[in-house]
């Protein structure tokens, strides 16, 4: 097992790393919108969701990892209204690789966000 966490995204906010990677397996935290200063990047649900994107690209990285490599993702929104929104910006991202996705709508996320994902990836060559 080895621990991920780079300055390049947000600390996190609590006892936890961005990822852990597990034999060619990474898994990453959720990442919520904020930026490297801990502030939250707009109230806008599609740049909340580009800069929770831009996070996870940073932590796949460090893990040896890319977006065209993620297996699985999990996404959690506040209000599932805004889905098509959020799934506009993942689409672009996500846009000839389309892993395997679940997405559900959860009460509240942490510092009353709009958005936060998490992903399984596979470490690049392994």
């Amino acid at each position: 097992m080895k621990t991920i966490n780079t300055n390049k995204a947000p600390e996190a906010l609590g006892p936890y790393s961005h990822a852990m990677v597990v034999n060619n397996l990474v898994f990453t935290s959720g990442q919520i919108p904020l930026d490297t200063e801990g502030n939250i990047v707009s109230s806008d649900v599609k740049e909340q969701t580009k800069q929770v994107l831009e996070n996870l690209s940073v932590v796949l990285e460090e893990a040896g990892s890319d977006l065209n490599s993620v297996v699985k993702a999990t996404i959690f929104i506040s209000d599932m209204n805004e889905f098509q929104q959020i799934n506009e910006v993942y689409g672009s991202y996500f846009n000839e690789h389309q892993p395997a996705r679940s997405c559900v709508e959860v009460s509240r996320l942490p510092k009353d966000v709009k958005v936060e994902i998490e992903l399984v990836g596979k470490v690049k060559g392994i």
